[in-house]
């Protein structure tokens, strides 16, 4: 393994759609969401692992998950956590971890990943990866993996493929990024044929990033930079601390991507689904609309079509007559809610908390 290469996984939200199953206190990165017996997160690292050294993946999280995170994956050492005492978007937790990866080698390029995706074909996540390193060369790109669209979803943001730069790598500039379209925007996208979904998947190198950022951000960038003499020390959680919360609150989309004349993409060959809601975990588990996922369940189905059905623990469930419902049950909270509006679920939690406070929440 190469070990200039390193890796950020990104695992500080905290998963409002995948309510009950996912809590303030216990997001969904940290939970077996598949029945695999590992969680999201452990399967990212796992992924991961398996092309950059351990000792070469940091965790981008809330500090709150700390001992989760800790717990989950202990070969990990407190070092290779980036902990956000406030949550500021992605922007500000990239450049932190862009800047402690510089401190520790000026050489290194950086893998950005969430830790909710599912990725089965692990080989072809591990050559694309190493292939977009590869493009960087050593040039200030920044590099985005892009998926080949299958359907016109309006739920993901789209990367429009511009002239080929490299026939080798498949490198194409990036003409722009295009936020979440309506249905009918969505099927032009698909026709041009030269649209991608954005996965929110990033390689560069740390002094490429951190160009973009002094060009683009430049007051985070000089707030950060303060803290370069205490970052991968034991005074690191101080600055941070008295310094995080005064970042600018923005996504590295809007704050560099969309600015910067060297993006590039790559068409991704792996498979890919993105576990944003409980619908998407539905179509990962089953291919058909007119079947039921089930996830740790005992199941019982009767008349029961397109359900998604999950239990925190093996159960039996019985359903009668229902039809495109998501059922989660859960120790102190039962949730059966159309499929269809799963949209609403983050605006059902904010009025669960209004009602009951943090108890279910």
């Amino acid at each position: 393994m190469d070990t200039n290469n390193y890796a950020v996984i990104m695992a500080g939200g905290i998963g409002s759609r995948f309510w009950p199953m996912s809590t303030t206190d216990f997001p969904k990165q940290f939970i077996d969401m598949l029945g695999t017996g590992k969680s999201l997160l452990q399967q990212t690292f796992s992924r991961i692992a398996q092309f950059i050294p351990d000792e070469n993946i940091l965790i981008l999280t809330n500090d709150r998950y700390k001992d989760l995170v800790l717990e989950q994956l202990p070969s990990l050492t407190e070092k290779q956590l980036v902990l956000e005492p406030v949550m500021r978007n992605t922007a500000p937790c990239i450049l932190l971890a862009a800047l402690k990866i510089a401190k520790w080698n000026p050489e290194a390029k950086m893998l950005v990943a969430p830790s909710d995706h599912w990725i089965e074909d692990e080989v072809s996540f591990a050559n694309d990866v190493l292939t977009s390193f590869k493009a960087i060369g050593d040039t200030g790109k920044l590099v985005t993996l892009g998926i080949n669209p299958t359907f016109p979803n309006t739920g993901y943001g789209y990367i429009e493929e511009g002239a080929v730069v490299s026939s080798e790598t498949g490198l194409h500039k990036v003409t722009q990024f295009r936020e979440k379209p309506d249905y009918e925007t969505a099927k032009e996208f698909i026709a041009q044929g030269n649209f991608l979904w954005n996965a929110g998947i990033f390689s560069w190198s740390v002094s490429g990033i951190i160009n973009a950022f002094e060009a683009y951000l430049p007051e985070m960038l000089e707030l950060f930079n303060k803290g370069i003499a205490q970052f991968n020390t034991e005074n690191e959680a101080v600055f941070v601390s008295e310094n995080y919360g005064n970042a600018t609150n923005i996504s590295i989309d809007f704050g560099i991507l969309e600015k910067s004349e060297l993006v590039f993409v790559i068409k991704a060959n792996f498979d890919w689904n993105d576990l944003g809601t409980w619908g998407s975990l539905h179509d990962k588990i089953t291919t058909s609309e007119s079947e039921n996922a089930v996830v740790r369940a005992v199941p019982h189905l009767r008349e029961a079509t397109g359900n998604m059905i999950l239990t925190d623990k093996e159960k039996l469930v019985v359903v009668d007559g229902l039809k495109d419902y998501i059922v989660v049950d859960k120790e102190e909270s039962l949730l059966i809610f159309p499929k269809k509006k799963e949209q609403e679920i983050k605006q059902l939690l904010a009025e669960l908390k209004d009602k009951f406070g943090e108890k279910y929440t």
